[in-house]
Formats: structure tokens, sequence, C-alpha cells
């Protein structure tokens, strides 16, 4: 059995998305897969954490109870908190332990348990891959400032632990020179590339009944079409005879239109809509109510004016986790192309 640690140096650079992707590659070679996510933070979001620990739990199909596969212990002090350098090495040493036993617990009868790190200080990174014995991969976001410097530095940290670095979500049009800079740098280092993986919509997008929680809004009908994936957005600001050819030029929207204008609103339904943002909390007329149920295309009523209502979209999605199973085929799709999985496997010591 190995530990596998899933490290960065800043938050939401894709280790859940990596995490599930590699989970999801060895289950299906026949390999055992658990999970372990402490949180090691200042002020720890054990909701966010709890989501991505029952995430992993439900696709890698694990027995495991979620506050076990997420035990949220803390090592760094409060705001506002004094505490000795004594009362801190005690408290690393009681985190550490906590981490120990979690992962003894969760790595019965499992040939690999993949532990997801916060984007955190390295020293403790360091700590908690000596004390489980891990392989190591640090995912890195293209779009982070990336410095080749501190990445090569990070990565030397680890030693022989490294398997290897992960960029993700580079653009499309950059992916090739990008790639091969990153291996030229990093080969030089002695580092290996892992993957570098493009930049894709659909894994960093949000269910209907996400964006309604993101926006305050009340799902008005067909609610049991939350789940659905939005994987563009489009106003309804344009003049109504140029509505029908522009709306359909994006399949599997939501709609952001003003609630008064309901001419717009049922021009955008007879298109391939997941679901309409309704503005200005107008309720819609009841011609539009009864085509919105037909199509079964959910409405979401919400206070705020269009400008605002585009704001809140353009904060949610850049607070998108990975935690939905429908993106998994794409994820399946983009890391066997982008990911070296051989590789990973051999430094895991799960070559066929």
């Amino acid at each position: 059995m190995v530990a596998l640690y899933v490290t960065s140096s800043e938050e939401a650079t894709g280790k859940t998305t990596i995490g599930a992707g590699v989970g999801k590659h060895l289950v299906e070679g026949g390999k055992k897969v658990g999970f372990l996510k402490p949180i090691i933070a200042e002020s720890p979001s054990v909701e966010k954490t709890d989501r991505d620990a029952s995430f992993m739990k439900h696709i890698l199909a694990l027995a495991e109870p979620v506050d076990l596969l997420c035990p949220a212990v803390q090592l760094l002090p409060k705001k506002g908190e004094t505490i000795s350098w004594a009362a801190l090495i005690s408290r690393r040493e009681s985190f550490m332990n906590q981490i120990r036993e979690a992962y003894a617990q969760i790595s019965q009868g499992k040939d690999v348990i993949i532990v997801e790190g916060r984007g955190e200080p390295s020293q403790a990174s360091r700590r908690i891959a000596q004390a489980l014995n891990a392989k190591v991969i640090i995912v890195e976001d293209y779009s982070n400032r990336l410095s080749m410097a501190n990445l090569i530095t990070s990565s030397e940290d680890f030693g022989e632990r490294l398997l290897g670095v992960v960029l993700n979500k580079v653009p499309g049009n950059k992916l090739e020179p990008v790639a091969g800079e990153l291996r030229t740098q990093l080969g030089k280092a002695g580092i290996n590339v892992l993957g570098v993986l493009p930049e894709d919509r659909l894994l960093f997008t949000l269910t209907v009944g996400e964006l309604a929680e993101h926006l305050q809004g009340e799902i008005l009908n067909s609610t049991e079409k939350s789940a659905e994936l939005v994987e563009n957005f489009m106003l309804g600001a344009m003049g109504l005879d140029l509505a029908p050819d522009y709306f359909s030029r994006k399949s599997n929207k939501a709609v952001i239109v003003r609630g008064k204008r309901s001419d717009m609103q049922l021009t955008a339904l007879e298109t391939s809509t997941r679901c309409l943002v309704l503005t200005g909390k107008t309720a819609p007329i009841p011609e539009v109510i009864a085509r919105a149920k037909d199509k079964e295309v959910p409405m979401i009523l919400v206070k705020e004016d269009t400008a605002t209502t585009v704001t809140n979209i353009e904060e949610a999605l850049s607070q998108t986790r990975f935690n939905q199973e429908q993106k998994l085929p794409r994820l399946a799709e983009i890391m066997q192309q982008h990911f070296n999985f051989q590789a990973l496997c051999e430094g895991l010591g799960l070559a066929r």
C-alpha cells in the first residue's frame, strides 16, 4: 500500500480534480483506492472540504464516514491567537498523530490512499509526506502567475518523494508552447512533468442548483433539473429580431434576462437552455411559466439587477469546485490525452 500526496503552493489549483481523475483511473484498473483530506489552515472551511470528501467517497465507493476521510485537524494558530513555540510544536505533534490515526484506519485493504493537501506552506507538506511515507504530486494553476523558480524550489523540497508536477488550466492556444517550456525548464532541474492539462469550461462550471444557491435565488419550477450542468452563459439584452439566432449559438446555457422581458424569455426557451435567470425580482408571466414547465427548463428568480447578477455569477465561477459526477467522463478524456499515467503507476510501484 502506498500514499499519494497531492499538494500545491496555492488554493484552487485543481487538486480535487486531479485526485478524482487519478482515483477513477486506478479503480478502473482494479486497484483499491482510499482518500484522506486533513485541513491545514488558520480558519478551515469544513463545509467546503466535507463536500470534496463526500464527492470522493461517492466516486470511489468508500465505506468510511466523511468525518474520517476529512478529520478537519488544525495546525496553524487562529486569528488573534497567541501561542508559544513549545505549544506550537506540541500542536504539530498532535496534528501528525491525528493524521496517522486516520490514515491507519482508512488504509486497511487499500492499494493506494490519495491524500489531498491544501495550498499550504511546504514545511507542513513535507511533514505530512514524511509521516505517511508518501509519494508526491504538485498541482499548479497556469493562471496563478506561475513562477518557474518557485516551482523548482518547492519541487526540490520533496526530494525523491516527488513523482512530478502537473500544470492545470492552460488555455488551449498556449498548450503546446507552455508544455514545451515547462518540460525544458523542469527537465534541467531533474523534475518530471506528469501532465499539462488544458483549460476546459465544462470542468469548472456550475449546476443549476449551485447557480441558484450562489445567487440566493429561488428555483420556480423543474427542481428535479437542479443537478444539470450549465456549460455557457448568455445575456438576453439585444433586440428581439436578433434573439433567435443569438440564443442558438450556444447550447446547455443559462440565460440571464430581466424579469420584465417575457418576449426574450420565450425566445430563449425555444433554444437549448439549461435555465433562465430572471433578474429584478419580477415574477414571470403565466405564458412563460407554462412554456418553461413544458420545456422542463428551471427558472431562477433573483432580486438583483442584471449587471449585479452577472458580477455574482463571475464570482461564483471563480470559486467553483470539482464535485459533480457528470464531469468525470470529460475529465477522464482530458487526462487520458494529457496525463502520464504510466509514469505515475511506475512511481507508485503499481506498474503491471
